[in-house]
């Protein structure tokens, strides 16, 4: 077995974790997951959002105190374009890096292991 770190990307395709109908409780879970992951590791190369997943990386979202420190520590954050353009969103984006369908598709094929939200 090598002793390389594998790499792992995270996707964020809803407003929070999990599928339940309760929008407070899948923000809770995020805020928490987020967290945790940032001070635990193995830190993902990866966070990507599309869909409903882009709205947690613009202004106001709730869980932007929990996403700059993974960006701080290297994770890179990409955005689907296409979602944030159908939503309205472009200009409202707080952090990451606005990407296309192909950077999405990218981090998950090079990735060793693609954990869905």
């Amino acid at each position: 077995m090598s002793s390389l770190q594998k790499k792992i990307v995270y996707v964020f395709n809803s407003y929070g974790v999990g599928h339940s109908e309760d929008a407070e409780l899948k923000i809770k879970l995020a805020k928490k997951f987020l967290t945790l992951i940032a001070e635990a590791g193995p830190l993902p190369s990866q966070i990507c959002f599309y869909t409903e997943g882009v709205r947690l990386c613009i202004q106001n979202s709730p869980v932007l105190d929990e996403l700059r420190p993974l960006e701080h520590k290297g994770v890179e954050l990409v955005l689907c374009s296409t979602c944030l353009d159908t939503f309205g969103l472009l200009d409202q984006v707080a952090i990451g890096v606005v990407g296309g369908m192909g950077d999405i598709v990218t981090a998950v094929m090079n990735a060793d292991n693609t954990i869905p939200l």
